[in-house]
């Protein structure tokens, strides 16, 4: 927005605009300006073809390597078929990452459409409601209670205005105001008093406000325009592929230069040389290919978008799949307190009346003055869905006359409003006259402090007294005791007069009144959300609040929700006190805090970069334009579909369509077992191509016969697909929210899989070799020991990774349990594997795979190396449950 348009008195701006203040513009003239302006909506990053988007899935190292092993396999090896196979997956990883993108851009792009406000404007002098998109420059805007402010307008009109702004400044409190031109170039934002702006919400009162900006040049689209230009982070689970990616490149490069060396080295000298290098070559490439686990993109990318399905499931859109894997890695959750941990709804807690405070829950009839004050002074619409519209404070009391099962309704209409005094800042109270018994009620509510003041009689049980100095000095001693438990405290009074008044002036109205009573509300919190903040607790995740509120409110909602013991005032700090605390100190100290109150933007920036200094991984959620920088800043941005704005939204990793925290809590065990099942298929990856690579090694080394290039790469395509992806979908291990988080600088190879892979594979090969051995020198054998030897080492060492794939399903714990065959895809593809494997042995394959036909003996011990696999593995892991045992004792 170039002018400063708050400086400008109406005339003018309705000058600048070529605008009527009475009867707005023409509908052509709002088509044309349409036309000019564009649409009133944010815009977003603009968006990659989907050409772009598929190029972009090869630019990951491990997908290079892999093209460069297909082309290998094809063009040098002449083994078509697993180059074929290799491209297939390596597309397959590319369509699935591009359409998981377009499922989730798609996703957000329906919760907009799902939040996107109509606007009520006057065009062509009569009162239009549009979508607010359609809002052009120079459109005359009415607003009234429960609309949100489609675009940035000069008010015009402001009837007792009171417009909610947390959205761009933070501040939860509702801003009054007013139409009065302001002095001054440099006012802020919060102080704008006579412009209303795009994405706010209108709490109290009317207003009327010709647009002066729209879409991208309101000051939420400053922002939008901003954040659009940031630049994007790797998230851990990709920094940990591209590692795994470079780590597995070096290791092909030595394999290859290893074993070629070593056969051309060891050769007997009876075959020509060029026909050894040509053979040597193709099995170093062979090797090569089988070391790598070409099927693990598609695997993650399998496991990553089923967990984002399941997380849609329960209400949260995850907007990139590696999210799914970093909010399984989280160490605090920084959550905002209205709305995700609270109902975002002022509900009635405690009502005082005749000397006595009564629990919310306690009856109360509609002959209470307390009662009748409550609903007659507000200023709540009710819709005709039972809807309730107004300042929150004024709903909770209509929605507690509901809950009484009062006929509310017909109340309010039998007792029709004639005269008020508005609400305003100074004296704290409003007034409303209405029609009641053939005479007028008086209701009046406000502060305590200020209608006491105005109190003449109290009310106990139908009897009126003058009220004395004790009972004053007894209501106060209520109203304080029920402000230190966060109730917000309305004081309600009454009189009843014969007639309405000549001058309805608070020197009028508001004079000799009788006390009625005491109303406490509060916003309390989600059901679910103490238990949700306790299990992720139970999982080593702090959770810490972060709240525009008051000190007490926020700390008294942190005390019911088991943030904080009760009396814990050090852990709450407001953002006065943050800001007297230097970088270092509060870098050293954040640990000492779980409540943060009265904060703005800059604070939750500052909150989320100290955790990260102490190596965290955080969680940030917000809702308002304000909340971008720090969603930005966290590792995983949370923002809110409800409440949340479009800015929010797009600045996020993630969006909870139904802003409740436990939604989160639910996210992070998902991603929990999103990183074990991914570890799982490395381990299980890895293993094997340790023990594919250990045992063409020492075949070589000691000059024994080598498995062929189509033996090995038949291994690849069997063991390395089916069983790795049903890894991917195991269900979530029991126990997985009782672990601690596994820390910023943990990878996949963390929590003992490292060394599982290096002894498991040892093993692996260790019992090929044991099996060609026997094969050649104890197990009644064919007319070709040495044909009928290799044949046993090659379906040893394909189904022994079958067999080993039941190991793989738990890093540590025991194999032998109820859950072990609960995933029934694993259960398929073990079996589909085991036969495509042992269908080599048909007469009509044995020449194409260069096998024998093996006796009953000879499959004895095939089958018995598989047994003595998860034997051998179940053992170890035994004494390493008993040593972490020992360690934590």
């Amino acid at each position: 927005m170039a002018k400063k348009y708050y400086t400008q008195d109406i005339p003018s701006v309705i000058e600048d605009f070529k605008t009527d203040a009475n009867r707005g513009i023409s509908g052509d003239e709002a088509a044309k300006r349409l036309a000019e302006h564009g649409a009133n909506a944010l815009a977003g990053k603009k968006k990659r073809p989907m050409w772009a988007r598929f190029i972009d899935q090869f630019k990951d190292l491990m997908i290079v390597v892999l093209l460069v092993a297909a082309v290998l396999s094809g063009v040098v090896a002449q083994e078509w078929t697993d180059a074929g196979i290799i491209l297939f997956v390596v597309l397959l990883n590319a369509i699935l990452g591009v359409i998981q993108e377009a499922r989730s851009e798609a996703a957000i792009d329906a919760l907009k459409n799902m939040s996107t406000p109509s606007a009520k404007v006057r065009r062509d002098g009569a009162v239009q409601e549009i979508p607010s998109t359609e809002v052009v420059p120079g459109d005359v805007v009415l607003l009234e209670a429960g609309d949100v402010v489609p675009a940035d307008l000069r008010l015009v009109v402001a009837e007792s205005l009171k417009i909610e702004e947390a959205a761009l400044t933070g501040e939860s409190v509702p801003v009054e105001k007013s139409n009065e031109t302001l002095q001054g170039d440099d006012i802020a934002l919060g102080d704008r008093i006579n412009m209303a702006y795009s994405s706010t919400n209108v709490t109290y009162g009317r207003g009327e406000g010709v647009v002066v900006a729209t879409g991208m040049d309101t000051e939420v689209g400053n922002i939008a325009k901003m954040l659009n230009n940031a630049d994007e982070t790797d998230t851990p689970l990709k920094q940990n592929l591209n590692q795994l990616g470079k780590t597995l490149t070096y290791m092909i490069l030595g394999i290859c230069l290893v074993v070629f060396v070593l056969g051309v080295w060891r050769n007997p000298g009876h075959e020509p040389m060029n026909a050894l290098l040509i053979d040597m070559f193709l099995t170093a490439v062979s090797l090569a290919v089988a070391a790598i686990p070409e099927g693990l993109p598609a695997i993650v990318t399998i496991i990553l978008a089923l967990g984002t399905q399941t997380m849609a499931d329960h209400k949260a859109i995850v907007k990139k799949l590696p999210a799914v894997e970093t909010l399984g890695a989280t160490d605090i959750i920084a959550s905002d307190k209205t709305g995700t941990l609270t109902q975002n709804r002022m509900t009635v807690e405690k009502v005082y009346y005749d000397g006595i405070l009564h629990e919310a829950a306690d009856d109360i009839s509609l002959d209470n003055p307390a009662m009748i004050a409550m609903l007659l002074a507000n200023d709540t619409k009710i819709q005709d869905a039972g809807e309730l519209l107004g300042d929150p404070t004024e709903t909770a009391l209509v929605q507690y006359g509901f809950h009484k099962t009062l006929p509310v309704i017909d109340f309010l209409r039998e007792h029709p409003r004639v005269q008020e005094v508005p609400f305003d800042s100074e004296r704290k109270l409003m007034s409303t006259v209405n029609k009641y018994d053939g005479k007028f009620f008086v209701a009046v509510k406000g502060a305590p402090d200020m209608l006491l003041e105005r109190v003449k009689y109290v009310d106990i049980n139908g009897e009126l007294s003058e009220i004395t100095d004790q009972q004053k000095q007894s209501i106060l001693e209520t109203n304080d005791r029920m402000a230190k438990q966060a109730l917000r405290v309305l004081a309600m009074a009454y009189k009843v007069v014969a007639k309405p008044y000549d001058d309805p002036t608070t020197e009028n109205v508001e004079q000799d009144l009788i006390f009625a009573g005491l109303v406490g509300m509060i916003d309390p919190e989600r059901p679910e959300a103490k238990k949700a903040i306790a299990e992720a607790h139970q999982a080593g995740i702090r959770t810490i609040m972060i709240t525009g509120d008051h000190q007490v409110t926020a700390q008294a909602i942190a005390e019911r929700l088991g943030l904080i013991e009760k009396g814990r005032d050090s852990e709450v700090i407001t953002g006065a006190q943050l800001d007297k605390l230097s970088d270092d100190y509060f870098t050293k100290h954040v640990g000492d805090y779980s409540v943060y109150a009265r904060v703005s933007p800059e604070h939750k920036v500052r909150i989320v970069k100290a955790w990260q200094a102490n190596g965290k991984i955080v969680a940030m959620t917000g809702d308002g334009v304000n909340d971008a920088p720090s969603l930005k800043q966290a590792d995983i941005g949370v923002g809110m579909g409800i409440t949340g704005t479009e800015v929010s939204k797009g600045a996020a990793d993630m969006v909870l369509a139904d802003d409740n925290f436990a939604t989160i809590v639910e996210a992070v065990k998902q991603g929990r077992k999103v990183f074990s099942n991914i570890q799982k298929a490395i381990l299980y990856l890895m293993s094997c191509n340790v023990g594919e690579v250990l045992t063409v090694f020492l075949m070589t080394l000691l000059g024994w016969d080598v498995l062929k290039p189509v033996q090995l790469l038949w291994i690849n395509l069997v063991t390395d697909t089916l069983p790795a992806i049903a890894l991917g979908v195991e269900p979530i291990e029991r126990g997985i929210m009782a672990r601690k988080p596994r820390g910023k600088n943990s990878n996949f190879f963390s929590g003992g899989v490292a060394s599982s892979i290096i002894y498991q594979g040892i093993l692996e090969g260790a019992l090929v070799l044991i099996a060609y051995g026997l094969g050649l020198h104890a197990v009644p054998h064919g007319t070709n020991p040495h044909e009928d030897a290799l044949t046993m080492a090659f379906l040893t060492l394909g189904l022994i990774q079958l067999f080993h794939a039941f190991n793989s399903k738990y890093v540590k714990q025991s194999v032998f349990q109820k859950n072990t065959f609960a995933n029934k895809w694993f259960n398929i593809a073990i079996l589909v594997s085991a036969l495509v494997m042992a269908a080599v042995e048909l007469p009509f394959l044995t020449k194409v795979f260069a096998v024998s036909e093996l006796n009953l003996d000879q499959w004895g011990v095939v089958l018995g190396m598989g047994v003595l696999m998860i034997l051998i593995v179940e053992t170890v892991k035994f004494f390493e449950r008993k040593a972490d045992a020992r360690s934590k004792q």
